[in-house]
């Protein structure tokens, strides 16, 4: 089997926050970024300078007249600065990211900030309920941007983020993972091609980073048409607390914030590699059958390398998966049991 990589952003990181004001290291990316002043109204609730405030916006309700909320937190820095806003469970299963945005906030202190962290654990409330990627409708949340105040539920609900949200930031990062049945290794996409989006990108020091288009109709999308420049991390898999790369999605928030000069931390972790893709491969499964993996997320792979087998319950006439290029291996399948055609390998050519 390939070696996994050994990533210094898995190790623990510290909670201790700096002053803002201090000098950059030597390696260490600062990125220039706008001293935003004008007044910071979330649901018309005003947050003044050095404020921290909780607030919850009005999403509509269940069939039982049990109404919700899209909870947000706000940390705004006691001086002007970039305005950024991390967000989760877009997909309502995907938890690795609500851990990492509670981990953070745990981090931010008012008194030591430039501009404001707007936190949303939790944007697909109603799937997050349910433990569910999709809405009561069976929509995707992360296809249905800019929305529509009159629409779907998925359509509102997009909408009510963009106005209230992203609508007031400078910069995103959006955290996401797997969807059920497969696992991500931590890796970041963005447009490459846009200078503050590969900033951002570069700041964030994942191992791998993705030179992917947005998807029509995304969040990511969106963003870039209101030139925000977004970050989109991957890792791990749904339903599923997985504390490794939970650190690295908060290393790497930690090292945006601080590039931006949002405010600085103790430790921030490590960058990654930051190696760069333009091409992805799904490697498909030719017949039906039981799943053997060989090598995992994580692996450096060679052309035609064998990265597992499908057969049946005897292990007869097992099929086997190959590498399409030399690359790395960004998911795999954690069910076993798998149909002709189905993804089995996610491989980036590097």
């Amino acid at each position: 089997m390939s070696p996994v990589i050994s990533s210094p952003l898995l190790r623990r990181t510290s909670r201790e926050v700096l002053p803002v004001t201090r000098s950059i290291s030597e390696g260490e990316i600062a990125i220039s970024s706008p001293k935003v002043r004008r007044a910071l109204v979330v649901n018309g609730v005003s947050v003044e300078p050095g404020e921290r405030r909780r607030v919850e916006i009005p999403m509509g309700g269940l069939p039982t007249q049990t109404p919700l909320a899209l909870p947000v937190e706000i940390v705004r820095g006691v001086e002007p600065g970039p305005r950024v806003w991390v967000s989760a469970a877009l997909h309502g299963d995907e938890v690795n990211g609500v851990e990492i945005v509670r981990a953070l906030l745990d981090d931010l202190d008012p008194q030591k900030m430039c501009g404001a962290v707007i936190a949303v654990p939790i944007v697909n409330v109603f799937g997050f309920i349910n433990q569910s990627r999709y809405l009561p409708d069976r929509r995707d949340l992360n296809r249905s941007f800019p929305g529509n105040k009159k629409g779907s539920l998925a359509g509102r609900l997009a909408r009510l983020f963009l106005d209230e949200i992203v609508g007031r930031c400078t910069h995103g990062i959006d955290l996401h993972t797997a969807a059920v049945g497969r696992y991500n290794f931590p890796h970041v996409r963005g447009d490459l091609s846009d200078g503050p989006t590969r900033q951002i990108l570069e700041a964030f020091g994942a191992e791998v980073m993705m030179d992917a288009a947005p998807p029509r109709g995304s969040l990511r999308q969106t963003a870039a048409r209101k030139k925000i420049p977004i970050v989109l991390f991957e890792g791990g898999e749904a339903l599923r607390f997985d504390r490794p790369v939970v650190e690295v999605g908060l290393a790497g928030t930690k090292r945006v914030l601080q590039a931006l000069g949002v405010t600085s931390f103790k430790d921030a972790g490590t960058p990654g590699s930051n190696r760069e893709s333009s091409q992805t491969s799904w490697v498909r499964a030719r017949r039906a059958g039981i799943l053997r993996v060989e090598v995992e997320s994580g692996a450096f792979v060679k052309k035609g390398q064998r990265l597992g087998t499908v057969g049946d319950a005897f292990d007869t006439s097992a099929a086997p998966l190959k590498a399409p290029f030399d690359g790395i291996v960004l998911s795999h399948v954690t069910h076993p049991l798998v149909h002709q055609g189905e993804a089995m390998f996610h491989v980036a050519k590097l």
